[in-house]
């Protein structure tokens, strides 16, 4: 159903403007460009800290609540969000015990929980595709509340950010230290783990859970080829999140492939682009350096 008569404005055979004319699609791309910043954001402490595989691990906890939520009928941000954090707080428990490693953890917790979900998948029909969804994420299923809970989320996320930012920073790259400094770290890390299942949680709906843990990377991983400095990466990946989900939310729709594959691969190629860029200064600055060395 058309909301509003968008103007034309065709470039290389593409009206831009016509996608713009569904609601579905208005929403699709809102969420996917806030859920983008919102996973660069948190992503910057997720690739600071090594932590990529339980941005993976949380994808698949998240699936596992989702499905219980549909055949229960229950809300999927009640449902999945529960689960998720649960998941979470239980990896951190398991793996600050130092008993097993943190990757053992979430191989226990997690693949249960992404096991269960595929069981019930396979078993209910009815609740299939709504778990499709789920799983690659769909332009199709993001409904006005998904906007609404992308954006407080986020909106919760940044005010934790900035009001926590010497802590989580210093937890980060010394989390000894900081211990024996006051910081109190373990509730510090459980505020990150919980903030990194409500982004999971918000941004499944358009990227899919089999791809989130590439939008917690990418755009950190990106900013991080580019500064060394974790403020300029606080602002920097954001905004390179929002860039990947606005782009690869156009790029779905005229290609007719899920949104979260296509925000991947873009983000993908603007990795490989800045890193082939990087290597290709770090070899000007060398040839450089050999050349004064000659002349001197």
């Amino acid at each position: 159903m058309s909301v509003f008569a968008a103007p034309s404005v065709v470039i290389i055979g593409v009206d831009l403007f016509e996608p713009l004319q569904f609601g579905f699609f208005q929403r699709g791309l809102t969420v996917a460009s806030l859920a983008g910043g919102l996973c660069g954001l948190v992503g910057v402490y997720v690739v600071l800290r090594s932590m990529s595989y339980i941005g993976h691990g949380l994808s698949h906890a998240v699936f596992g609540g989702a499905a219980i939520s549909a055949v229960l009928g229950v809300s999927y941000f009640l449902g999945a969000g529960l689960w998720g954090v649960l998941a979470a707080l239980m990896i951190g428990r398991v793996s600050s015990r130092r008993v097993i490693g943190a990757d053992a953890a979430i191989g226990v917790v997690t693949t249960a929980s992404f096991a269960i979900g595929l069981a019930i998948q396979s078993r209910s029909g009815s609740v299939s595709r709504t778990l499709d969804t789920v799983l690659f994420g769909n332009v199709l299923g993001v409904f006005p509340r998904d906007v609404v809970a992308v954006i407080v989320v986020g909106t919760v996320v940044v005010v934790a950010m900035i009001a926590f930012r010497r802590e989580l920073t210093f937890a980060t790259f010394d989390p000894e230290v900081a211990a024996v400094s006051g910081v109190p770290v373990r509730l510090i890390d459980a505020m990150l783990m919980v903030m990194l299942s409500a982004t999971v949680l918000v941004s499944v709906r358009v990227i899919g859970a089999l791809l989130i843990s590439a939008m917690l990377v990418l755009p950190a991983a990106t900013a991080r080829l580019t500064t060394n400095s974790i403020g300029r990466m606080l602002w920097l990946s954001p905004l390179l999140g929002a860039a990947f989900g606005f782009v690869g939310m156009y790029v779905s729709w005229y290609a007719d492939v899920p949104s979260g594959a296509v925000i991947t691969i873009v983000g993908t190629l603007a990795f490989a682009v800045v890193y082939l860029s990087a290597d290709v200064s770090k070899r000007r600055a060398i040839t450089k350096l050999d050349d004064h060395a000659a002349l001197a």
